[in-house]
């Protein structure tokens, strides 16, 4: 047989896609070596791996959570923060960045370059809706970053929060096409949730749970953990291929809260803040006007009168609220501490001239989520008590006692100079953050750009930068178009007109549109009124309009002057609304599909840990009954039979000093607790927790669908079928926050009893528990 020649045919027809890259994946090459029956007239060829572009720049994008315009030291805020000045003082600074004002529906947008409605995002995954802009089911038609670098040469690592999958397909059987792995990331170190304790974390590896490497009496803390990963994974990458470039993805959960930090940090803040609000917002405004970051003419806006006045307060107000402050800013600070160790990683490279870095301070604006006093879940007071009461636990904030979160006029301090904060899609202050830009290898010097910039912009930046150009079809599926523009044509050009020029926002039933230097908006709810009204219907609320070209800080309502371009501005509004699925505006969540979802019988074995809320019944306020058969040693034996939940709310079931324990942790201000009357006996025993509820009182909070409503009712705890225990309970559930779990056989994480130390795993038998709805 005559030796055969293999090569690439150019002329069929799937070669011109190929070489445009107008489809991912490429197809498989041809075999370009040598065929025959005799090893020593045949040539070997290897398939050419898949190269970007030569000369294509190493990608780190970073996000912080929870950051005010004006919190930073970079733009005149209170936090020192050294590393973004320095950053800044090399590369540029966007004043006039925009995105989403809640936090899945910037990650979205972020990491896919398109609007959040479009691709299932109008809000956060714990509020999922059963509509095409609210389901928070990421298309296939909506390609990551991270998978088009990976698919052109890239190594992909993402590292910290995730809030994009849906909670119900956080679980142990996924799917996990929707987990970071399955969308572009070839590794990823966090966790999946809107906020975890910095202290004790609930953390994946890949789809994997593991447990963070130290506790809090170890100084462990989550961000250092996450830079020390990073840096961990890189030193890993560049031993095996530093030529390779790198996309990193690296989202922190500070500085949501709870806001946890050390007291060392804290300490730098002492007396910082004791002249209020009022005067932190003045004097932020004047330091963002002396360092330019501001126009010269921006005005500063008043407060609203929904938020107190600081001389309003008592002195014992002051105290506390001056005091949460003081530790966020503290987290702040250690925040960029730790992003400037995984930067220094990173510039120690030989490459590292050529690293574009994207640092976006911001998923949305400064959180006014603490309510008007701020709040501390978890600790050993109800979260409504009196300001002397909590005065007395002042110096515990920040540490693993509390879930904690600072005031709602604080959020309006740190969005200095715009009105409102998260949550709040018509006003600049939920939905305006600073960009940093660095890239030593392209930017030469430092420098203010002022364009229209949205974080829509920031996946067409990376694609131009990487000489990438977007495909047409990823895995098959055909893309939705990109939204964004580049941002590459700022670089050079601080002085080019704007390039997005329409952009609209929406969040909660609050919202906005951009268009040629004009804005709208109309502000549907408080920015801490669903926790306590839930879903408030948006409709009728007032629209404003503001001349944005000439009044930066949206200080003038222009509504009653300017009657036809208002009407212009909701016109496009309610284009936009159509075009990317805002409609309905404020479907109530709670209803997505929880494989718990119609069943009333659950069987759990031991060992089965880590089931967050998403895919476990919820429990509270509900009559049930918890049934363990387990078996005792003759030695006796304790630890926990089944938990849900953390030190900041939940129940557990557990074996102390021979008895029965059943206790429950209304997120923080009550434990009740029963404990049986008679011991346990050795060998095998049935345990039994029965809950009856009291009938439904009609008052239910709006948000029981989500979290379950905290109905009283009469527990009993039995052995072998004769009840050893009998308590009221006043208030039955909540049981668990966002980022808890339910486990089998131990209590990871953080303790739900403060009489025992985690994880307290149980030292008998146990064979099964049955958990069954009545």
């Amino acid at each position: 047989m005559k030796p055969f020649t293999y090569a690439v045919l150019l002329c069929a027809p799937w070669a011109a896609a190929w070489a445009q890259d107008s489809a991912l994946p490429r197809p498989d090459p041809q075999f370009r070596g040598k065929l025959a029956p005799k090893r020593e007239d045949s040539v070997a060829s290897w398939p050419d791996a898949a190269k970007p572009p030569s000369g294509a720049p190493n990608v780190v994008l970073i996000l912080l959570d929870d950051v005010g315009f004006g919190a930073t030291s970079a733009m005149g805020g209170p936090a020192h923060t050294p590393v973004l000045e320095r950053l800044a003082a090399s590369g540029l600074r966007y004043n006039r960045f925009h995105v989403n004002a809640l936090c899945s529906p910037t990650r979205a947008s972020l990491l896919t370059g398109r609007n959040n409605h479009q691709v299932g995002f109008g809000s956060t995954t714990e509020l999922a809706a059963g509509y095409p802009g609210y389901n928070s089911m990421l298309p296939k038609s909506a390609a990551t970053i991270a998978e088009v670098l990976r698919q052109n040469g890239y190594s992909t690592a993402a590292f910290g929060k995730w809030h994009n999958t849906p909670v119900w397909e956080v679980s142990p059987v996924g799917p996990f096409d929707r987990w970071p792995t399955g969308l572009g990331f070839e590794y990823f170190y966090g966790f999946m949730a809107a906020m975890t304790s910095q202290w004790e974390p609930k953390l994946y590896r890949n789809t994997i749970p593991v447990d963070p490497p130290g506790k809090p009496s170890e100084n462990y803390h989550l961000t250092t953990d996450l830079v020390n990963d990073a840096i961990r994974w890189l030193h890993q990458h560049d031993s095996v291929a530093p030529e390779k470039p790198f996309f990193i993805y690296f989202a922190t959960g500070a500085t949501h809260d709870p806001h946890h930090v050390a007291k060392e940090w804290i300490a730098k803040y002492k007396g910082r803040f004791d002249e209020g609000w009022d005067t932190l917002r003045e004097r932020t405004f004047g330091r963002e006007k002396s360092l330019g970051v501001i126009p010269a003419d921006a005005e500063l806006t008043p407060r609203p009168p929904e938020l107190p006045a600081w001389n309003s307060l008592t002195a014992d107000e002051k105290k506390l609220l001056a005091r949460q402050m003081e530790v966020y800013a503290g987290f702040l600070e250690q925040t960029d501490y730790e992003v400037g160790r995984l930067l220094d990683a990173v510039k120690a490279r030989s490459q590292a001239d050529n690293t574009l870095v994207l640092y976006i301070v911001g998923d949305n604006g400064a959180s006014g989520e603490g309510g008007l006093e701020g709040q501390e879940s978890g600790g050993p007071y109800d979260a409504n008590a009196a300001i002397p009461v909590r005065l007395q636990y002042i110096d515990s904030l920040g540490s693993e006692t509390f879930a904690n979160h600072y005031a709602a006029a604080w959020a309006w301090g740190a969005d200095s100079p715009f009105q409102w904060m998260k949550q709040v899609a018509s006003h600049l202050g939920g939905i305006r953050d600073p960009l940093i830009v660095s890239w030593p290898a392209r930017i030469k010097g430092a420098g203010l750009r002022t364009q229209f910039t949205h974080i829509t912009d920031i996946a067409p930046t990376i694609y131009e930068a990487t000489g990438i150009r977007f495909p047409d079809a990823v895995n098959g599926v055909p893309q939705i178009p990109l939204e964004g523009q580049s941002l590459l044509y700022t670089f050079d050009h601080p002085e080019a007109p704007s390039r997005h020029t329409l952009q609209y926002f929406e969040m909660l039933g609050s919202r906005g549109i951009y268009k040629d230097g004009w804005f709208a908006g109309a502000r549907n709810m408080l920015p801490w009124e669903i926790f306590v009204k839930g879903f408030l219907q948006a409709s009728g609320n007032q629209w404003e309009l503001y001349d944005l070209a000439h009044d930066y800080s949206q200080a003038h309502d222009l509504a009653s002057r300017y009657p036809e371009k208002l009407k212009e501005l909701q016109e496009a509004f309610d284009s936009e609304a159509w075009r990317n699925h805002v409609y309905p505006l404020m479907p109530v969540p709670g209803t997505f599909p929880n494989p718990s979802r119609g069943k009333t019988s659950f069987t759990y074995a031991a060992g089965v840990a880590r089931l967050p809320f998403g895919v476990t019944p919820n429990l509270a306020g509900r009559s049930q009954r918890i049934a363990a058969d387990i078996e005792i040693t003759s030695q006796g034996a304790q630890g926990v039979i089944i938990s849900q939940g953390s030190r900041y709310g939940g129940f557990t079931f557990y074996v102390k000093d021979g008895r029965l324990v059943y206790e429950t942790d209304g997120f923080g201000p009550d434990h009740q607790k029963m404990v049986s009357s008679e011991p346990l006996p050795p060998g095998k025993v049935q345990v039994a927790f029965e809950f009856k509820a009291d009938e439904a009182s009609g008052k239910e909070s709006p948000m029981a669908a989500l979290i379950g409503s905290p109905r009283g009712g009469v527990g009993r705890i039995s052995i072998n079928g004769k009840t050893v225990g009998e308590a009221r309970f006043t208030r039955f559930g909540p049981f668990s926050g966002v980022w808890d779990t339910l486990d089998v056989g131990a209590n990871p994480g953080s303790p739900v009893s403060r009489d025992y130390s985690v994880p307290f795993a149980f030292t008998g038998k146990i064979d099964k528990v049955t958990v069954d709805l009545l």
